[in-house]
């Protein structure tokens, strides 16, 4: 259970956030505990809406497990993250877990002009936005190429029109046979 650098990050980020602290501060003293593979997260809601570790011994009102791809889904698709979420214990406290980390936004360009200043932070962050754009389409154009390779070059995979042509030779075929047993049974009346 690795507790302090996770609890610090957030509350950094729910210090600068007074409607999330509010909404949390309702469930003061309740503990949580969020399990993924590699470990869980316990943590008790304090007064102020803060997170602290929680103690073993403590009880945990709510339980939520996500799914073993939550790095993944937490940056490409929160909603889905949230969604395939199982949860044991208090509804009402997984509910505003739930929306205060679904609309908790990290205001990285505020922190870095502390350090910075804000020209220096609102132009590393738009080079970091663009980086991460051209990492995206870099891998995006990889991927691309990879399956043009297989399909085309390779023939280790179908192509697409080609899975295609034979499912719809198949549906003829299969529309044939049952053209021909309906002949059939209609001669095996006649006799």
């Amino acid at each position: 259970m690795w507790s302090g650098p996770p609890l610090a990050v957030i509350n950094h980020v729910l210090t600068g956030e007074d409607w999330a602290r509010a909404r949390l501060a309702a469930f003061s003293g309740q503990t949580a505990r969020v399990q993924f593979s590699s470990g869980q997260l316990r943590f008790t809601i304090l007064e102020s809406g803060l997170l602290a570790a929680a103690d073993a011994a403590s009880p945990v009102a709510v339980s939520i497990r996500l799914p073993d791809d939550a790095p993944v889904r937490a940056l490409s698709n929160r909603s889905s993250l949230f969604s395939a979420a199982t949860i044991a214990g208090s509804v009402d406290l997984a509910e505003a877990l739930a929306f205060v980390f679904r609309n908790l936004r990290w205001d990285a360009e505020h922190d870095l002009s502390q350090v910075l200043g804000d020209i220096v932070a609102r132009r590393a962050l738009r080079l970091a936005s663009g980086l991460a754009r051209w990492h995206g389409r870099s891998a995006r154009n990889l991927a691309f190429g990879i399956v043009e390779y297989l399909t085309e070059e390779e023939k280790a995979i179908a192509p697409r029109r080609d899975v295609d042509a034979f499912c719809a030779e198949v549906d003829a075929l299969r529309d044939d046979l049952a053209r021909v047993e309906k002949r059939l049974g209609r001669m095996e009346l006649l006799r």
